[in-house]
């Protein structure tokens, strides 16, 4: 194990131009897997969320200096692309089934499979982090803890399933237009990040307007109808003992589903962190929010930060901006020991 006061050297953009495309054939369809850093190390899978893929989703965390040198030193990353979302992906056959969440689910336990990977950590944002979920109810044996990010839980309302199957005919009809790039965004991000008549939009939102326009209808709309059928997992979450740890913004439209899945997890083993001023997508619009955070939840797997303490994570959070449940000795079923960082002195 590599001390906090060992110096570790990261070239970013040798990680992202350095990963490796696979594309694994399921018993629900091709899936891509975009592999970054030494397959010797435990696994972190990630999970993006609806219209989106890894970069879309992971790309302000994982440029991150600070989150670089805590997840690629000790993790090996698995990108897992919803089908039809990778990068260059070919429409998809309309003869083709649609997949489940369950179907979805299964694709991961068959990506485990492929790589001869045992019990991994999962991250995942809203959609993703629902099939992360589910994946881990299935399969307990199969994940070491959960990283979510402003996850749904519960069965759609009926007001939301009606709200996404006019967004599933509008994508049907106009494909992804300017009012359906509009609506995606209002997932994802604050309002403040979306700007105004007055205010540009950030240029996060940019990208990922940008990018929205990469994806094929068809792959979004097979997407969207698994998500809109899911069922609740309340019930399951109650009986998971795996670590979890759970970011959601203040701004985020499922933010009240988030509060509902802590109470259904134990309080042993999650905790909750909220971050203010901020939608969704806390890993694009807040990822500095992250890293102290996960620097203490990875204590509890044994896990460091390399690097000289003077390069320790900057997050806008203060101690007491993070919920209590992270830093008490009950949580996650551990004893938390104080770590060095160097945050500001105000939230």
């Amino acid at each position: 194990m590599v001390g906090l006061n060992d110096d570790v050297s990261v070239d970013i953009e040798e990680i992202y131009n350095g990963g490796k495309e696979h594309h694994i054939k399921t018993c629900h369809g091709s899936v891509s897997v975009v592999v970054y850093g030494d397959q010797e190390k435990p696994a972190l899978i990630t999970y993006p969320d609806v219209a989106l893929n890894y970069l879309s989703c992971f790309q302000g965390l994982f440029l991150c200096p600070e989150a670089v040198s805590l997840l690629l030193h000790n993790f090996c990353i698995y990108h897992i692309s919803p089908p039809g979302h990778e990068f260059g992906a070919a429409p998809v056959c309309s003869n083709d089934p649609s997949p489940s969440v369950e179907d979805l689910a299964d694709q991961i336990l068959e990506v485990l499979n492929f790589f001869s990977l045992e019990a991994v950590m999962c991250m995942g944002i809203t959609a993703g982090a629902y099939i992360l979920s589910l994946f881990a109810i299935k399969h307990k044996d199969r994940v070491l803890g959960l990283i979510l990010i402003s996850p749904l839980c519960k069965a759609p309302s009926w007001s939301e399933w009606f709200y996404y199957k006019v967004v599933s005919n509008l994508l049907y009809y106009y494909g992804m237009s300017g009012l359906l790039k509009d609506i995606f965004l209002q997932r994802y991000f604050s309002k403040e990040a979306r700007g105004s008549s007055e205010v540009p939009e950030r240029d996060v939102v940019h990208e990922c307007r940008r990018l929205l326009g990469e994806r094929h209808r068809s792959s979004l709309m097979r997407f969207l109808e698994a998500v809109n059928r899911r069922h609740d997992l309340t019930d399951g979450l109650r009986s998971l003992k795996c670590r979890t740890l759970i970011f959601v913004g203040d701004q985020s439209p499922f933010h009240s589903e988030t509060l509902h899945m802590v109470t259904a997890l134990d309080r042993k083993y999650s905790a909750l962190v909220e971050v203010q001023a901020c939608g969704s997508m806390v890993t694009e619009e807040q990822p500095h929010a992250m890293l102290i955070p996960m620097e203490f939840f990875f204590m509890g797997f044994g896990l460091y930060r390399p690097g000289r303490v003077s390069d320790s994570p900057r997050s806008p959070l203060s101690p007491s901006c993070i919920s209590p449940e992270l830093l008490s000795p009950e949580s996650l079923g551990i004893k938390l020991k104080p770590i060095k960082t160097r945050v500001p002195t105000k939230c």
